[in-house]
């Protein structure tokens, strides 16, 4: 699957693969935050659009336009960062019109637990493999205050997704003894944490040396046997390149 960026921009807004380090994260006590792997997988699963240059958006609360106000050296905001919605909303321009293959479409958000406060990132959905214009990224305060991006900050985070296969999908909910050896591996798994759990409030030595179990994070069943699939524990996406010969 290609993906394809047209700079439309003469200033530079950086776009690179998602990290999975994230500062709130780093504060946990030996940063066990990172044992849960979803959390890391998803930081990294797109293309973060970095922030140009550093500026400070303010709003006041009211549903205007000229009530979001803006603050930065030179006024370089002005060229990627704008009130164009009104009710609190910061709009950024990528700086790019993204384009994907026939049958993807591109999510547009704010990098996966990436926490700012005061602010909400907003999330969007769009047709890339046709569209052509660019999309914008926006952000909404979530109460009147000032907030800042450093450069060099996530604004944006893209990621292709399928265009109509998630339409196919029909959500089943059935008993859980329909299946009973899912039933048995389940109950085996609570079982086994609840009993592990337990030891470590207890002071147990050998419980509080293995910190946490890490099944699903070696892609294994309690009894040791590999998951079924594609298990993954790491993700490092290709950064874009320029396009060659072979791309035109």
């Amino acid at each position: 699957m290609k993906l394809t960026c047209y700079p439309l921009q003469t200033y530079s807004a950086e776009i690179r693969p998602g990290r999975p380090e994230r500062d709130w994260m780093d504060e946990f006590t030996d940063r066990h935050a990172y044992r849960c792997l979803p959390l890391t997988i998803a930081n990294c699963t797109g293309w973060e659009i970095l922030t140009p240059a550093a500026f400070s958006a303010s709003w006041n609360g009211g549903p205007a336009l000229s009530d979001v106000t803006f603050e930065s050296e030179g006024d370089v905001h002005k060229h990627f960062a704008a009130s164009m919605f009104a009710r609190g909303v910061v709009t950024f321009n990528t700086g790019y019109l993204f384009r994907t293959e026939s049958g993807w479409d591109t999510w547009v958000g704010g990098a996966p637990n990436w926490i700012k406060h005061g602010i909400q990132p907003l999330t969007g959905i769009v047709e890339t493999s046709w569209l052509p214009q660019a999309f914008t990224m926006n952000w909404r305060f979530t109460a009147p205050g000032t907030v800042r991006f450093e450069q060099g900050e996530p604004f944006c985070m893209i990621m292709p997704v399928p265009h109509a296969a998630i339409d196919a999908c029909t959500p089943v909910i059935k008993a859980l003894s329909d299946d009973p050896a899912l039933e048995a591996e389940t109950k085996e798994w609570m079982k086994s944490r609840s009993e592990f759990v337990a030891r470590v409030r207890a002071g147990d030595p050998e419980a509080a040396g293995q910190v946490w179990q890490r099944t699903y994070f070696a892609g294994k069943t309690l009894r040791g046997e590999a998951a079924v699939g594609d298990h993954i524990h790491k993700r490092r996406l290709a950064p874009p390149r320029a396009a060659g010969e072979d791309d035109v």
